[in-house]
């Protein structure tokens, strides 16, 4: 029993140091590498460049009062369509004493002018009635009597001005009302009922009272960074999305390139415009962050692959793809055009039924999910 035990015991431990050598020798040997198939596809193919930016109006206009004072009443309120002429906001003048006292001497002083000459005119009538002066003299009288009434009223209205804001001679077009200058929508009302205003001259810009803009003209205006400005050019069609607006997109145009570039955290940028097509139903507000794809080129309805599976050489003026054969792959010549960045236009070389060499396949583990 011993002897034919003891060659099975040998025969057992040559066999498992065999099955170990297999084991290991299968484990560590190389797999075969496998890829996926791809195909040409018919696609559109667009080069952009994109700018950030905001939506706001081409022309928002600060309205300002012409006299200082207090706002006593306001008539809008922002998001309020105006027309060019409606009052916006009414206010009380707080005249300056100083010239508050000039007007009134300047008016005490006309009636003065007006009783002498009254006077005089009254001493000559008789006497030029009974023809001891000459027409001559008496009209001096009469020119200097008009002249001093003609004052008067024109002190009066200035008086009026100073301490009212309004004079008789223009009631139709009080300086107390503030108006609107333009046709649009009211955007902010940045004063208060009972703020004191100051007027617009030359060495002061005024409280503005309101703003208003036309909220059918709007822009884009956003910056290009320097490596792009070159790239692009007026009139080139502008795609906008909004952040504020989902799924929806507008279209634009763009108007205008800085020709100076402003630098910006070490980097040059370059201002540009482009107006915004206002979609009827579909509301932008004032001050939106927006993108801009700026379309450089575009290819519609055109073969494309994958660019990551085109080779090019050192120079960039030749490309080649890996096409499927009965055995392996065969590196075969093409002729590109346009490319996005992902997908690249094939001009030659290629039938949308050729299979490519695509990327390499990756094992992924199974996951085993245990439930309790």
């Amino acid at each position: 029993m011993k002897r034919i035990l003891k060659p099975i015991l040998i025969l057992v431990a040559i066999a498992v140091v065999l099955w170990s050598f297999w084991f290991l020798y299968n484990k560590g040997a190389k797999k075969p590498e496998e890829f996926t198939a791809e195909k040409p596809r018919k696609e559109n193919i667009v080069k952009k460049t994109v700018a950030n930016g905001k939506v706001v109006p081409r022309r928002e206009i600060a309205i300002k009062p012409v006299v200082s004072g207090i706002v006593t009443e306001l008539l809008v309120e922002a998001g309020q369509q105006v027309k060019q002429g409606d009052v916006l906001a009414r206010i009380q003048v707080v005249p300056d004493m100083l010239s508050l006292s000039n007007a009134e001497n300047r008016v005490r002083n006309a009636e003065i002018n007006v009783q002498n000459a009254q006077m005089n005119f009254d001493r000559n009538k008789p006497l030029f009635d009974k023809g001891v002066i000459a027409a001559a003299e008496m009209q001096t009288f009469e020119i200097a009597l008009r002249s001093a009434k003609q004052e008067l009223d024109a002190a009066q209205d200035a008086l009026q001005v100073v301490r009212d804001g309004i004079s008789k001679s223009t009631r139709g077009v009080a300086n107390t009302l503030v108006r609107s200058t333009v046709t649009g929508m009211v955007l902010d009302v940045p004063i208060k009922l009972g703020s004191s205003v100051i007027e617009r001259n030359n060495f002061n810009e005024g409280t503005t009272i309101a703003l208003v803009a036309d909220m059918n003209d709007l822009i884009f205006q956003g910056k290009v960074d320097e490596s792009e400005v070159g790239k692009v050019r007026l009139g080139m069609p502008v795609v906008l999305t909004v952040g504020a607006v989902e799924n929806a997109s507008w279209d634009a145009e763009l108007e205008y390139i800085a020709p100076k570039g402003v630098e910006e955290s070490g980097a040059v940028q370059f201002e540009i415009r482009a107006a915004v097509k206002v979609k009827e139903g579909m509301t932008l507000r004032a001050g939106y962050s927006a993108n801009a794809d700026i379309v450089l080129e575009r290819r519609d309805s055109v073969m494309t692959v994958p660019e990551a599976i085109v080779e090019f050489n050192a120079k960039g003026d030749s490309a080649w793809v890996q096409v499927k054969q009965v055995e392996g792959w065969k590196r075969t010549p093409i002729r590109t055009g346009l490319s996005d960045g992902l997908n690249i236009e094939v001009l030659e070389g290629l039938t949308y039924e050729t299979e490519l060499k695509g990327s390499r396949k990756v094992d992924t583990p199974e996951v085993v999910v245990e439930v309790d």
